[in-house]
C-alpha cells in the first residue's frame, strides 16, 4: 500500500505516536484502562467499563498530541478552591495541535442494530487527511500505525472500525482507538489539555498565518467531572472559556501581535458570560449554532519574538468556574 511522505522537515506524528499508543496498552492495568479488540483494531477504554484515571488522560493527552506535547498535572497556589491544573506545552503547536489534537474528523456508522458518531482526534488524522485543514497546513503524514482519540461512551462497530483502518492506509491490527467519555477522569483530563489546541484552532480561524507560530504553552484548572455529558462537557469547556490561560510566541511585526492578543480571548464572543452548558441549553443543544469564536482560553499573552514585547488580553473568570463546578456554596463543601 502506498503511502504519502511527510513534509520535508516535519516529524512523522505516527513514528512519535506507535511507541506512546505501545506503552499505554502495556500499562493498561496499572492505569485501570481496558483492552479490547474490534475487527482486529486494539481498542482502549479510558472510562467506559473501566475507571480510567488522571495519568490516563495525562497520557491519552500527549498520545492525542502526536508525541509533539507535554502534559502536566500541576498545583495551582493562588486558588483555594480549584487548586490543581492542566499544563500544556508543544514543541510545534500547529502540528501536535491542529494536525494531530483537533477533534477534526467526523466519524459514523448506522445500521439495523443502531448509530454511533465521534469526532476523531489525534496523529491518524494526519494519514487519512480527510480534511481541507492538511492542505492549509501542507502536511501528509506516512507510516504504518494509526490512533485516534474519540471522546466516546460506547464502542465503535466493527464496520467503522475497518473504514478508519482503510482511511488511515493501515491494517486494522495497526490501529489503536482510544476511547475517554467526556464525563471520566481521564477524559476529564484530556478535553482540558486541549487549552493551547484550542487557542490555535481560533488563531488559525482568525487569519493569523500560523507559520508565525514558533511555540506555545497553556494552562487551565482541573474541574471535577460532570455528571453526565452535558454537564461534564460544560465544565471541561468552562475549565478553558474562563480559567485558561495560553502565551503563543509569534514572530512579525508588532500590531499584529496586539491584534491577536486582544481578539483571541474567549471574552471577544458575543456567547460569552454564561456556563457553557447553559450556552448549549439555549441554542437547544445546537453545538453549531454557538458562536464559533467563544471556543478560546479566557485569557492570552502574545510575546512579539522580533521586539521582545508581550501584549495581553481576556481576564480570568473564577465566579464562573465556582458556578459551572458547583462550588459557590461555600469554601468547604462542594455540591
Amino acid at each position: 500500500m502506498m503511502t504519502r511522505p511527510a513534509m520535508t522537515g516535519r516529524p512523522s506524528l505516527s513514528v512519535l505516536s506507535a511507541p506512546l499508543a505501545a506503552a499505554l496498552v502495556a500499562d493498561a492495568v496499572r492505569l485501570r484502562l481496558g483492552i479490547d479488540r474490534v475487527a482486529g483494531a486494539t481498542v482502549v477504554d479510558g472510562g467506559i467499563a473501566h475507571p480510567g484515571g488522571l495519568e490516563a488522560g495525562r497520557r491519552i493527552a500527549e498520545l492525542c498530541m502526536g508525541g509533539l506535547g507535554r502534559v502536566t498535572l500541576q498545583a495551582d497556589t493562588r486558588s483555594d478552591r480549584w487548586p490543581f491544573q492542566v499544563a500544556v506545552h508543544s514543541t510545534d503547536p500547529v502540528l501536535a495541535c491542529l494536525g494531530s489534537q483537533y477533534a477534526g474528523w467526523s466519524l459514523s456508522h448506522k445500521d439495523e442494530g443502531g448509530s454511533f458518531f465521534a469526532l476523531g482526534s489525534g496523529p491518524g488524522r494526519a494519514l487519512a487527511r480527510k480534511e481541507p485543514l492538511f492542505d492549509e497546513l501542507g502536511y501528509a503524514d506516512s507510516g504504518d500505525h494509526a490512533v485516534l482519540v474519540l471522546e466516546s461512551g460506547t464502542v465503535p462497530p466493527a464496520p467503522l472500525v475497518e473504514r478508519i483502518a482503510t482511511g488511515c492506509g493501515v491494517a486494522a491490527e495497526r490501529l489503536t482507538l482510544v476511547l475517554t467519555p467526556t464525563a471520566s477522569l481521564a477524559g476529564t483530563v484530556q478535553i482540558v489539555a486541549r487549552v493551547l489546541e484550542v487557542a490555535m484552532h481560533k488563531v488559525h480561524a482568525l487569519g493569523f498565518p500560523l507559520d508565525h507560530v514558533a511555540d506555545g504553552i497553556g494552562v487551565a484548572p482541573l474541574p471535577p467531572p460532570g455528571k453526565g455529558f452535558v454537564e461534564a462537557m460544560g465544565r471541561t469547556n468552562d475549565a478553558i472559556l474562563f480559567g485558561g490561560t495560553v502565551q503563543l510566541f509569534v514572530t512579525g511585526p508588532d500590531d499584529a501581535a496586539a491584534d491577536l492578543a486582544k481578539r483571541l480571548p474567549s471574552t471577544e464572543s458575543r456567547d460569552y458570560g454564561r456556563p457553557f452548558a447553559e450556552v448549549f441549553a439555549a441554542v437547544n443543544k445546537d453545538f453549531y449554532a454557538i458562536d464559533p469564536l467563544l471556543f478560546a482560553p479566557a485569557r492570552v499573552v502574545v510575546t512579539a519574538l522580533d521586539s521582545g514585547r508581550s501584549f495581553h488580553g481576556g481576564h480570568l473568570a473564577s465566579e464562573m468556574l465556582d458556578r459551572s463546578f458547583g462550588g459557590a456554596e461555600g469554601a468547604g463543601t462542594e455540591r
